[in-house]
């Protein structure tokens, strides 16, 4: 069984960051995977890769260089991030299919919150849904980084957010990319409780892919 645990709310970013990589740096193969359910304060983080160009107006949040894959986004109170910490040698999966598997999960657990038409867009990771102009906004952004066979970072899902902050990015490398929330959609959930539903939804999913490893 998977674990998931909750930080203290709001975690730091820098903290939770370096919490990551000594979890994955002394891990073994015995290790149980994890996944850490966090809300951080306002911080733009930028990819390996990141462009600082990408970053239009950073105000007086703070910037911080990160290893996951990626270029800039946006974490900050509203915000629900789920870190998921798993041997990916020990589920039998390669990075595509587990960056797969992450975005399904969000687009079940956007279906489970009543929100239809929860989709991918080509070209540009994360998960979108349709707004009221026929266009798609991003509610879900992934990012992850893998270090002897195993992964860290993960997914995070805007749920109720001042979502002003997105406006001094390119939110993942793109020009103009709409970004909405849970309540945008008309979802009347909390961080907790949506961080709760997630971690149900990963746990089962990397059940899943587990259990088809023991049947072949």
């Amino acid at each position: 069984m998977i674990e998931h645990k909750w930080w203290p709310r709001p975690a730091p970013y820098l903290a939770v960051w370096d919490a990551m990589r000594e979890f994955t740096e002394t891990r073994d193969e015995s290790t149980p995977d994890q996944i850490w359910l966090v809300e951080h304060p306002p911080v733009y983080t930028l990819g390996q890769a990141g462009k600082p160009q990408h970053i239009l107006d950073s105000g007086d949040i703070p910037i911080v260089q990160c290893d996951r894959g990626g270029q800039v986004t946006y974490h900050g109170p509203g915000q629900l991030v789920a870190y998921c910490l798993i041997d990916l040698r020990r589920l039998k999966i390669f990075v595509k299919e587990y960056v797969a598997l992450l975005e399904d999960v969000a687009i079940q657990l956007l279906a489970d919150l009543g929100i239809a038409g929860a989709c991918l867009k080509p070209g540009a990771p994360g998960v979108y849904v349709p707004v009221a102009n026929g266009s798609l906004a991003k509610i879900a952004a992934l990012g992850i980084k893998i270090r002897k066979g195993c992964a860290y970072h993960g997914l995070a899902l805007n749920v109720d957010m001042d979502l002003g902050p997105f406006l001094g990015i390119n939110p993942c490398g793109y020009e103009g990319l709409e970004t909405v929330d849970l309540r945008y959609c008309g979802v009347d959930a909390n961080v907790a409780q949506v961080g709760e539903m997630l971690a149900v939804r990963l746990t089962q999913a990397f059940a899943a892919q587990a259990g088809s490893n023991t049947d072949t």
